[in-house]
């Protein structure tokens, strides 16, 4: 059996956090989209379990445990039990590491997503949805790629507010962003702003309104500690945010990719090309947000 999955790469559009809990957890609320961009992962025959990275990033991510692609294959077969036939997984990484995106987790949804489908096709979605909670905070959210509001430590999911087709740039200046460390500097911080969800408004039609209610109501909490510890990404907020084309800048996640929202596919595109010229350097995708587009 050969089978793909894509695994998309996920956008914060705000992340509101509040301070560490007694098991020093970070309670978060946020909105995440799904883009139209990310890796493949791939599943063939093979003579023995095996795992391959390869793609524009793929040399810089391990191929062992410490992969959330391998510990999901791990924990699906441990959850299926019994013998089960080899398969070689094949992950083709052309988001950037460590970027802020869930790259990893969506790496791993995918997997699971891919292996079900080859050997346990009647497993429940419940069951599955408990297997990727078990990888990490964005496991769960990651594994289907449609839009959704998470709560508590990530693990608790409800539908996203239905949304238009947001056409977005995303831009990351390839330096590390460590998210450890950008929460050691988070709590370091004077006046956390805590994660209460923001006042969820219904009948937003157009990208302007949703840039409105966002710059209004929404924020990133982790966007100044992560710039004050890494420049550069303060350098991507305010490029973006200079372009005519760009309605709204903010960074996702833990950083360091930065997204701009635009009125548009044609001034997405723009705003792209003009980023690529004037920072050859930078990883710069123009696309779409939503999901799932699996």
């Amino acid at each position: 059996m050969r089978l793909d999955a894509f695994a998309p790469a996920k956008v914060n559009l705000f992340l509101h956090v509040g301070g560490p809990d007694a098991a020093d957890y970070h309670p978060i609320s946020s909105l995440m989209l799904f883009a139209d961009v990310g890796d493949t992962v791939s599943l063939r025959p093979a003579d023995a379990l095996s795992f391959e990275a390869t793609g524009r990033f793929g040399g810089q991510i391990p191929v062992d445990d410490g992969n959330l692609v391998v510990r999901a294959a791990s924990a699906l077969r441990a959850r299926l039990g019994g013998p089960i036939p080899p398969f070689r997984l094949i992950l083709d990484k052309a988001l950037p590491i460590a970027a802020g995106l869930g790259g990893g987790s969506s790496d791993a949804g995918a997997a699971l997503r891919l292996l079900r489908e080859a050997l346990a096709p009647d497993l429940p979605d419940v069951e599955l949805e408990a297997v990727a909670a078990s990888l990490g905070a964005d496991g769960a959210a990651c594994l289907w790629g449609a839009p959704v509001l998470a709560q508590g430590r990530g693990e608790r999911l409800s539908l996203a507010p239905l949304l238009p087709d947001l056409h977005a740039v995303l831009v990351n200046p390839l330096v590390p962003s460590p998210t450890g460390a950008v929460y050691r500097a988070y709590d370091a911080a004077v006046a956390p702003g805590g994660e209460a969800m923001p006042p969820l408004l219904d009948g937003l039609t157009s990208v302007e309104e949703v840039c409105a209610w966002l710059a209004g109501f929404t924020r990133n909490d982790l966007q100044a500690p992560a710039v004050a510890l890494q420049p550069r990404i303060g350098e991507v907020l305010d490029l973006l945010a200079d372009e005519p084309e760009t309605l709204l800048a903010r960074m996702s996640g833990s950083g360091a990719t930065c997204f701009a929202l635009c009125a548009g596919d044609i001034e997405a595109e723009g705003l792209a090309e003009r980023i690529e010229q004037m920072r050859p350097s930078w990883w710069v995708k123009r696309c779409r947000l939503g999901g799932p587009w699996a």
